[in-house]
């Protein structure tokens, strides 16, 4: 079944692909609004080097964001469990942060922080932080109903109800959080360096397109999504394994 699936979502992409290029062939858009994937795949290998270069910075970005993201996360849920009235205090102002345009907040970011690398893990942080609160919290409250009998019939300290039972009941949970998170960090990192920096996909897409080379934008917005999908996949492994782990 997943062989199947597999193919399915292969042909479809490539039937796409061979309708976007004959689009372009038989000249229905212009191709310098619209190149054909040939050009696209062209300006790629062309231009790889300077793509490579900025794509470290991006995805340094990106890492750095997730992993402050994840620690501020888990800081946040801890504290919200031992106190318990601080869940109704800080979650309104952690849901307000979503309400937030992220092209709205960037330049003002850019503007207090300047055109470094500070601003955009900023914003990442920004963006990955609710889904990781929200997935943890769940499983935090999911799993103190469950275990709370046990732990006070074992005399369990606060530390090692936290860490043997809390942190580890709730991987699956943090799981899913960080999926969602993951599908806004790259795209967050993006948005940040559109507005100001020196290095970066988005600093290159910006430079691109006022060149009007839309191939090489093309290019990069695929390579953006590649990315994606790649830390996607590397999460959904170490789920497997520490999951796996966690049931033996």
């Amino acid at each position: 079944m997943r062989i199947r699936n597999i193919l399915i979502s292969l042909s479809t992409t490539l039937f796409l692909l061979g309708l976007w290029q004959l689009i372009c062939v038989l000249s229905l858009v212009p191709e310098f609004i619209l190149p054909t994937p040939v050009a696209v795949i062209h300006a790629f290998i062309d231009d790889f080097p300077l793509i490579f270069e900025n794509a470290k910075t991006s995805m340094t970005e990106t890492l750095l964001g997730l992993i402050v993201s994840i620690l501020l996360a888990y800081f946040t849920v801890i504290v919200m469990d031992r106190f318990l009235f601080l869940e109704s205090v800080l979650l309104p102002i952690i849901t307000f942060t979503q309400t937030i345009p992220t092209i709205a907040i960037a330049p003002l970011l850019v503007l207090w922080m300047g055109f470094g690398i500070t601003p955009k893990v900023v914003l990442i942080i920004i963006v990955c932080y609710f889904p990781l609160v929200m997935g943890l919290l769940s499983g935090f409250k999911a799993v103190g109903k469950e275990y709370k009998i046990l732990s006070d019939s074992l005399q369990l300290s606060s530390l090692k109800v936290l860490f043997s039972i809390k942190i580890r009941g709730t991987f699956k949970e943090f799981f899913v959080g960080l999926k969602i998170a993951i599908s806004y960090a790259v795209v967050g990192a993006i948005i940040a360096e559109w507005l100001g920096g020196e290095s970066g996909l988005g600093v290159y897409m910006m430079r691109v397109r006022k060149a009007y080379a839309y191939d090489k934008m093309f290019a990069v917005i695929f390579l953006v999504s590649a990315l994606s999908l790649v830390l996607l996949a590397v999460v959904k492994v170490i789920e497997k394994v520490v999951l796996r782990y966690e049931n033996k």
